[in-house]
């Protein structure tokens, strides 16, 4: 039996898949600039956008249908610095280290610097394109999706929702999957996606060939979040400290000395309900407040990427 005809008769993967959901929510790549491999819903001049999407099971050898990603982006005296957060690997982090500290000194100064310079959660999935009006050449087509908290929101509460008359649906499945119908509204100049939902369980083709053919052509998602596309931390201090134009002082992060010392910060996520990024005064808890899970595009901060870079 080969691996696509795995796929069909792996009924069990519903459950690993939501036990992976699970994990996420209990707890806690590649550049995007110019990748054609992203695909990004179009908006009109009022800032509303419709297209309907169909969210794609694991690529072939890989085992989970999305990898999340923790980035930065901030500017300092030094220039942008917009990078992967080495926890995203679960790894430590220089920012991440940096952040606690200014946030710990408990100086109300230090803790607004730490929230400038919070991380923020991205997720990517493969996703086939059923319905794109303002490009409809990307229609039939699969391109990787880069989405926030909202949405992946959504594709829990498909999973796990919560009254007893509705049924549990793997929206990355080919046969008992749905399509995922993204409704863009412009809310107070953000992006809101709290009208999207699914339509009903249906296979996505009922030609298993085609199938096969859309499942082969996705793209890896592993490759995202593989290590030796990760800058070292070292390289990630010494970036840092060029942008902010720190000079080892109380509040840098580690020395080279100290790099083999445990860590103490504990930087699991706290997933906040907003549907725009929201700035909070006062709170004891540092690991909310350097934590960003909008869902923003990342186009003006990966523009500013390019230009650093040239």
């Amino acid at each position: 039996m080969n691996a696509f005809a795995n796929l069909k008769t792996q009924k069990n993967s519903f459950d690993k898949l939501n036990a992976q959901l699970q994990k996420l929510n209990g707890s806690e790549a590649k550049r995007t600039y110019g990748d054609d491999r992203i695909w990004k819903p179009q908006v009109d001049k009022a800032g509303n956008g419709y297209a309907v999407l169909r969210f794609l099971p694991a690529p072939d050898g890989e085992d989970m249908p999305f990898v999340r990603l923790w980035n930065h982006g901030f500017q300092g005296p030094g220039g942008w610095y917009i990078e992967n957060n080495l926890t995203s690997i679960g790894q430590e982090d220089p920012v991440s280290e940096y952040n606690s500290t200014l946030w710990n000194s408990g100086v109300d100064s230090d803790k607004e610097i730490a929230r400038k310079q919070k991380r923020r959660l991205k997720y990517y999935s493969n996703v086939y394109i059923v319905k794109d009006s303002a490009k409809p050449e990307n229609e039939g087509k699969v391109f990787l999706y880069q989405y926030g908290k909202k949405i992946f929101d959504k594709l829990n509460e498909a999973m796990n929702p919560q009254f007893e008359d509705e049924t549990p649906v793997n929206p990355f499945d080919f046969w008992e999957g749905a399509n995922f119908n993204l409704k863009i509204r412009n809310v107070e100049g953000y992006r809101n996606y709290d009208r999207s939902d699914f339509a009903s369980a249906t296979p996505l083709h009922t030609d298993d060939d085609e199938l096969e053919r859309i499942w082969k052509s996705q793209h890896s998602l592993q490759e995202l979040v593989d290590p030796k596309n990760f800058k070292s931390y070292t390289d990630l201090k010494t970036k840092l400290y060029r942008v902010l134009a720190l000079d080892g002082g109380s509040h840098a992060p580690k020395t080279t000395a100290q790099e083999d010392e445990p860590t103490v910060m504990d930087f699991k996520p706290q997933f906040k309900e907003a549907s725009a990024p929201e700035r909070k005064t006062e709170d004891s808890s540092p690991s909310w407040a350097m934590d960003t899970v909008d869902d923003a595009e990342d186009d003006s901060l990966s523009f500013f990427k390019k230009l650093a870079e040239d």
